[in-house]
């Protein structure tokens, strides 16, 4: 027979190549199988092939296994967003959520914290946390700070929303926008939620990024010693605000050395502190740090302006309020514009007129909508009394 005419040394050799040629075949239908490809050798491809398993719909197809973004392992800053909603805000705010999640906060995780003045729904805790990459926490306003204070007449009150009513004032009979505007200006950052942090960014429902932030902002301002940034600065209604620079006259008279040597007065005056220009930066977008609000400073001015009833004997913002603060507290050149976050928020864009700026971030906003240099802005006021350089072009965008 054949077999006895084979040499027993050879007849093993065959049977090694034969071995080995069923052993790359199988390799070959497995590698195929699986469409994993590796040029780091058979471990890794068969790994490769366990752990990357189809699944099936629940009509029968095969759906590719998920690709999981990777966790950020870098180094963060003591920072978290924040936003004051209600419960049946949930679905205006889950595109916001969404945007900045997609623009920035996938990359780099931080924490969100949300403050209601009941407690949210296990809806609106379900589903906002599968939207965030950082950790999400849920808090509820004490009740004494949602509420009317003792030392607020309440007749006077109740006759300032009906003369607003009658002027169409908007938001002028609301109480609850009233509590919101009094506690996004002295009591939001003493929430216990908010204790672990330094810096936060405010976010709201129905807002928008229109660019990539690919840089850490919390550390931006952190390294570059900002303590308050900015998108969009507007004018105040002056009907909602007629006695708030008389108060804050009387807390500057009485308390120079909070005044910062370096102050930015000359944005938010015209005439040397005599009158209130109207000039604020819009706060529903803002990142500022917690410090200034913690300071001693900011502590004894919402203080004063508090037992002076103005956020309910007319109707103070908490916008102007910022702003004067940062404008009053603070360095100037602690003050930051941020022209490369498009941002909007209804009815005002930012969108860089920069061109550069647009095609480096992945803009996707339109130059001609930018509120930015508008006559009835206030940020063509800034860059000139802090004497910076406005972006090529800037012109052709103004009125």
């Amino acid at each position: 027979m054949l077999r006895d005419k084979i040499p027993s040394g050879k007849e093993r050799l065959y049977k090694t190549i034969g071995l080995a040629v069923v052993a790359l075949i199988t390799i070959f239908v497995i590698l195929n199988n699986t469409g994993v490809t590796s040029s780091n050798g058979l471990i890794s491809s068969i790994t490769s092939s366990v752990t990357t398993q189809d699944s099936k719909t629940a009509d029968g197809l095969k759906q590719p296994a998920p690709v999981s973004p990777k966790k950020y392992s870098g180094h963060k800053e003591k920072a978290t967003f924040v936003t004051l909603a209600r419960n049946r805000d949930l679905y205006s705010l889950l595109p916001a959520i969404r945007s900045v999640e997609d623009r920035f906060n996938r990359k780099f995780n931080y924490d969100w914290v949300f403050l209601n003045d009941e407690e949210f729904s296990e809806e609106f805790k379900r589903v906002t946390t599968a939207l965030i990459s950082g950790t999400t926490k849920y808090g509820v306003i004490p009740k004494e700070q949602w509420q009317l204070p003792d030392f607020i007449d309440k007749e006077k009150a109740a006759n300032t929303r009906k003369e607003m009513a009658e002027k169409g004032i908007i938001y002028g009979d609301s109480i609850p926008y009233r509590y919101m505007c009094r506690y996004e200006s002295g009591f939001f950052y003493r929430h216990e939620l908010m204790a672990d942090y330094e810096y936060y960014w405010r976010v709201e429902p129905d807002v928008k990024l229109y660019c990539d932030i690919d840089y850490d902002v919390f550390r931006f301002m952190k390294k570059n010693d900002k303590k308050y940034a900015f998108t969009i600065s507007i004018k105040e209604y002056a009907e909602t605000i007629k006695t708030l620079w008389e108060t804050t006259r009387e807390f500057i008279t009485s308390h120079q050395e909070y005044i910062n040597k370096n102050n930015m007065l000359d944005f938010i005056s015209d005439d040397e502190g005599y009158s209130y220009n109207l000039c604020h930066f819009w706060s529903n977008f803002e990142i500022a740090s917690l410090d200034l609000w913690r300071s001693d400073a900011y502590t004894a001015y919402f203080d004063h302006l508090d037992k002076s009833g103005g956020f309910f004997y007319e109707r103070w913002g908490d916008a102007p309020i910022h702003s004067i603060a940062a404008a009053l507290f603070l360095d100037r050149n602690q003050i930051h514009h941020f022209d490369n976050i498009g941002y909007y928020h209804p009815p005002f864009h930012s969108c860089s007129v920069d061109e550069d700026v647009r095609m480096k971030n992945k803009c996707d906003c339109n130059p001609a909508d930018d509120f930015t240099w508008k006559s009835y802005s206030c940020t063509t006021k800034f860059y000139t009394v802090n004497g910076l350089t406005k972006p090529k072009n800037w012109q052709i965008y103004a009125d």
